[in-house]
């Protein structure tokens, strides 16, 4: 299961629309790795002039892994932190995640970084498995 999702929210998702603070902050909670990765590259993102911040350096388990996995599989998980911490998301292997300033999916930098070319590039045996 990817969110632990509390008896409350439920309720809201079943009697209609589901606040996205309140998703947000189930997602905090449920994928806390997850989470903070993507705050720390936001923060980073719109407190510095570079085009984009990424994270290099894999999880300290599999536990986190399998969060960071399920946040970005999911198009609600990552469109709620997108619009949460106003920026755009993309993925290579296992733990490279790269948080872009809103609209660079248009970029030259962005179409490099999710480029089949860079995805060959950013392999190695240790993400066979990942």
């Amino acid at each position: 299961m990817s969110l632990d999702v509390s008896p409350k929210l439920l309720a809201e998702a079943e009697n209609g629309a589901v606040r996205e603070e309140d998703f947000v902050d189930t997602v905090r909670t449920s994928l806390p790795y997850a989470y903070d990765l993507i705050a720390s590259l936001a923060t980073e993102l719109h407190d510095g002039k570079d085009e984009f911040t990424d994270n290099q350096t894999p999880p300290p388990s599999e536990k986190e892994r399998g969060q960071l996995l399920r946040a970005l599989a999911s198009d609600a998980i990552r469109g709620s932190l997108e619009r949460h911490f106003g920026v755009a998301l993309a993925f290579q292997n296992c733990h490279r995640v790269a948080a872009f300033r809103p609209g660079a999916q248009h970029s030259e930098t962005y179409a490099r970084f999710t480029s089949t070319r860079s995805q060959i590039l950013n392999q190695s045996p240790e993400f066979r498995d990942c």
